[in-house]
Formats: C-alpha cells, sequence, structure tokens
C-alpha cells in the first residue's frame, strides 16, 4: 500500500460529533467513516482489520467442525411469529420495512429463527447430527442510542455460530468445545489476559449462559470477581442463589468495568421445538433437535481492542490483526530508492509513507496508525548499512543491517 496512491487521509483533529476514543482514532487515521449514528463505513485499512479477525475466528471454529455459510439478511415475519420475537413489544430492536407488492420485511438482529428452518430439509435422522455451521454477517438493531463508537451502533459485523444435537450430553460436551475455541480466539486477538467467561443470565433459555467480558474502565458492564478471577460474574445475576451455586461469598468478590465480546447459550429446544426440527433417533421415535448458539460481534472486538491498547499517539494494534506488520519511510535519494523496492518486493507487508511530507509527519502518522513497526531507512543510516526499527507497542528502537532485515521478512 502506497500512501500516495490512497484516497484516504489522516486528520489532525478529532470529529466533533464523536465522544468515543476508539471511534475518534479510527476516524481519525482513516480505518473507518461515519455515516450516521451508529452507522459506520469500514475503509480500505478498516476492513484488513476486520479481515483478520474473521481469520483468526474462523481458523479455530474450523477446528472444531464449523462449517460456514452466508445466510441473508431479509428475515420472513412467519418464521420469527412461530418463536413469538416478531412483535416490537417482545423485541424492540427490529428494523423492519414495506414490501412495494405487500407485507413486511424484517432485517435481522441474529438467525436462530431462519438457520433453524433451513435445517428441516436438511436434518431428518440421528446420522445428520451433530452440525455445527456459523457465518460473518451484518446484523440490524434499532438500538435507541447507538453509543461507544463501534463497539455499540445499528449495523454490525458478528459472528453467529448454532450447533445441533441429538441428546444434552452432546450439546455439554460442544459447548465445552466452544469455551477452548473462544478462549484461543482471544489469546490470539491479543486480550486473552484481560478476557473471562462470565457467568451471566440464562435468561428463557437457561439458569445461566456464558458472557466473554474484556475489563476496560469504558466499557458498559458491571462485572464482579474474586482473588484469582476464577469466578466472574455480570452484575445482572449478583445474587444469594448465584453466589452459593459458585462457592463464593459476596465480600470477597471486587467490581470493575467490562466489555462484552462474546457469549455461549445452551439453547435446548428454544427455537427447534417451536420451528419444528425433530430427527429420527436409532429406535425410529421422532425427537426435537438440542441446540446451542455462540456469538462474537466482530466490529465491537475491534473497537475494544482500540480502547485497550490505544495510546495518548494514537492506535497500536496487536500484529496478528494489525493491517500491515510495517510501516516504512523512506528518507534521501538512496532512503527512498531502496524503500521504494523493498515495498515492490513485499507489497503485502508494509504501507509504504511515499507521500511528499517532512518526515516528522511521516512519523506522527505512523504513531496514529498503529502499525506494529515503523522502518527508516534513510541515507543516514545506509552509510552504516543499517535499518532503524521502532516498535510501536514499546517504542524501542534498533539498527539491524539492510541483509538481517531482508532477511526477517
Amino acid at each position: 500500500m502506497k500512501l500516495s496512491h490512497s484516497f484516504v487521509k489522516t486528520l489532525r483533529n478529532s470529529p466533533k460529533d464523536e465522544s468515543s476514543r476508539n471511534a475518534d482514532l479510527l476516524i481519525r487515521a482513516g480505518y473507518i467513516h461515519k455515516e450516521m449514528a451508529g452507522v459506520y463505513d469500514y475503509l480500505p485499512l478498516g476492513l484488513k482489520v476486520l479481515e483478520n479477525i474473521k481469520n483468526i475466528i474462523r481458523t479455530e471454529l474450523n477446528k472444531i467442525g464449523g462449517e460456514e455459510l452466508l445466510m441473508s439478511s431479509l428475515q420472513n415475519p412467519e418464521l420469527w411469529k412461530k418463536t413469538d420475537r416478531w412483535d416490537d413489544q417482545k423485541v424492540d430492536i427490529w428494523f423492519k420495512t414495506e414490501l412495494n407488492a405487500g407485507g413486511e420485511v424484517g432485517l435481522a438482529p441474529t438467525h436462530e429463527e431462519p438457520l433453524t428452518n433451513l435445517l428441516k430439509d436438511y436434518v431428518s435422522s440421528y446420522k445428520d447430527l451433530p452440525l455445527a455451521i456459523y457465518q460473518f454477517q451484518t446484523k440490524f438493531r434499532n438500538e435507541l442510542r447507538a453509543k461507544s463508537g463501534i463497539m455499540r451502533t445499528r449495523e454490525f459485523l458478528m459472528k453467529d455460530l448454532y450447533s445441533f444435537h441429538t441428546s444434552e450430553e452432546d450439546l455439554d460436551a460442544y459447548y465445552s468445545k466452544v469455551e477452548t475455541a473462544y478462549k484461543n480466539i482471544y489469546d490470539l486477538l491479543g486480550i486473552g489476559d484481560e478476557t473471562y467467561e462470565t457467568f451471566a443470565s440464562g435468561g428463557v433459555f437457561s439458569k445461566y449462559s456464558h458472557e466473554y467480558q474484556t475489563f476496560l474502565p469504558v466499557g458498559e458492564d458491571t462485572v464482579f470477581y474474586n482473588q484469582d478471577r476464577s469466578v466472574v460474574l455480570n452484575d445482572e445475576v449478583l445474587n444469594d442463589e448465584v453466589l452459593n451455586d459458585l462457592n463464593v461469598k459476596r465480600e470477597e468478590l471486587s467490581s470493575t468495568r467490562a466489555a462484552e465480546v462474546g457469549n455461549i447459550f445452551k439453547l435446548k429446544f428454544k427455537y427447534s421445538e417451536p420451528l419444528g426440527l425433530k430427527f429420527i433417533d436409532n429406535e425410529n421415535s421422532q425427537k426435537t433437535v438440542y441446540m446451542g448458539c455462540y456469538g462474537i460481534g466482530v466490529s465491537r472486538v475491534m473497537g475494544v481492542i482500540v480502547e485497550k491498547f490505544a495510546d495518548d499517539k494514537g492506535l497500536v494494534w496487536p500484529e496478528n490483526i494489525a493491517p500491515y506488520k510495517y510501516y516504512l519511510i523512506g528518507i534521501g535519494e538512496e532512503g527512498t530508492k531502496i524503500a521504494e523496492n523493498l515495498h515492490n518486493q513485499n507489497p503485502n507487508l508494509f504501507i509504504y509513507d511515499d507521500r511528499n511530507l517532512r518526515p516528522g509527519e511521516k512519523f506522527a502518522d505512523s504513531e496514529l496508525l498503529g502499525i506494529p513497526y515503523r522502518i527508516v531507512i534513510s541515507d543516514k543510516t545506509l552509510a552504516e548499512n543499517k535499518v532503524e526499527i521502532t516498535s510501536r507497542l514499546t517504542g524501542k528502537k534498533e539498527l539491524l543491517t539492510l541483509e538481517e532485515f531482508t532477511a526477517k521478512l
């Protein structure tokens, strides 16, 4: 990527209508563009970050047998009426629209109903199960007050995984596999050290569900945790019954703010029963399919990572999800020539700042964009056959010979 060829420009001043740090920095650095409250476009760099997050999630879900598909956002009201979730009094976040030919359709806030209905054409026997099916898809939720930048929006990218089973034991076993996969995902995203499986309300599904909460001062949730953080629970379930179940005492718990980055539910028959998803077991009896669902807000995770790592100079991306590994600057005639050649040979590794700007302006943008390493190749360093590498995370500088650096690539 040559910055002189990109339509994206960095901004020195914060947008006037943005109060969250994640959206402020992402807009200033040219990763996103704000369309309206709660709605953002993802520009080339922002899209690369989203794709890197998706690839980490995809790899871990494929390891536990997930199959990826892509479903429609347009929703048939009849399915949702069967599960009593079409009524605005029951689910108050619907976006609905009228068809020219008559009737309504919705824009999906989630996909339990349509996927359950879809599988009626593919599941008939116990031999067809278990299944684990996931997608990365845009969801729409008519939030009363969109806030917190890309951490809470009206249109967002979500990974939703659904599993289907012949028994509760099989559902429990797969649920445990997802727990392991989620731990791996958050570790690879760079937030695993501050992200905890958290007891939360199961709502109409079960006594408990689990959320994944990242401790974060600007998070919207309050969670309580014990000293070694082996028990973390959402304040919505902080009561004597839950404390007894978890074998902890209220006085042993501290509280903090946190941001939800995922959730997992054992749905059991919540959707399969009203929608008629059945199978014939090995004794030729008809049974209802057990279900689980497992979500990660991909764009929300991106916002949480910004809030966790950014500093007063700008963004700081973990290497695994950064859009590029190196921010390349050439200074002087020979330095510029070698920088140009390096970029051309390894275009997927570098943002090459070839703009006609002073070095100080390029350094400032390298910090704002948060690329893990800044590479400076100048006539001065080349006089000693050296290349200067600066870590965005630590600020540590080192000098390598040009051969050593090329070997690292």
